[in-house]
């Protein structure tokens, strides 16, 4: 899979390949994917369609590399979480691993910015089908996210921070579900920062997850 790091291919002047992924997925958005043609994306550009095949081998791999986007996006906030020795304000066990509500603090946060700052990469990420290779490699990229947030409440469980009368794998769905719907009414230049969006996602967790205060999300 080609990341979203990589160098911009260029060809003609003004245009590179982020600058027209941002339109295609748009394209996609609006149509979806299976519906989405090479001439709808060439006309909504003003460009050829050879033109567009200079960026991008095929539809395909335009999907891929704006799925990265996201999915990439949000595995380097679990990356980042599950790899911190500790975090802040959080203890640290035995087994040098951050405590699993500093972790479930950190990727809720961090998955909110990520639902900010890539909308409408994520937007496309929750509207695919699965009808093609590309679609079911990310829908299964995206479970092991789920599996992954389920893993720590899981923990915050057994460290008697999170309420045992709610399943962990209801608990990772429930916060992925409640941070995924900020991309639909979400806007930049709206008078919700992505910061003050975080802290809200935050509270409204933390209030349906702790015990009796002792889970402190704060």
């Amino acid at each position: 899979m080609e990341s979203s790091d990589a160098a911009p291919r260029r060809g003609r002047p003004g245009y590179d390949q982020s600058s027209m992924l941002e339109v295609i997925v748009q394209v996609f958005t609006d149509h979806g994917y299976d519906a989405s043609s090479l001439g709808m994306i060439s006309n909504r550009l003003g460009l050829s369609k050879s033109a567009v095949y200079h960026h991008f081998a095929s539809k395909a791999e335009m999907l891929e590399i704006a799925l990265e986007r996201a999915l990439g996006a949000l595995e380097r906030v679990f990356d980042e979480a599950e790899g911190r020795d500790t975090a802040e304000g959080g203890e640290r066990e035995a087994s040098g691993r951050a405590d699993a509500v500093g972790q479930i603090r950190e990727i809720v946060c961090a998955a909110v910015l990520v639902a900010c700052e890539q909308q409408p990469y994520l937007i496309l990420l929750l509207r695919l089908h699965g009808n093609s290779d590309v679609e079911l490699r990310a829908l299964e990229r995206r479970r092991a996210l789920t599996a992954r947030l389920r893993a720590i409440f899981e923990r915050a469980r057994s460290e008697g921070a999170l309420r045992d009368d709610l399943d962990p794998g209801l608990a990772a769905r429930f916060t992925f579900g409640l941070v995924n719907s900020l991309v639909e009414w979400y806007r930049p230049d709206g008078p919700e920062t992505p910061d003050a969006l975080a802290d809200a996602v935050l509270a409204y967790v933390r209030s349906g997850l702790r015990v009796n205060e002792v889970a402190d999300f704060r």
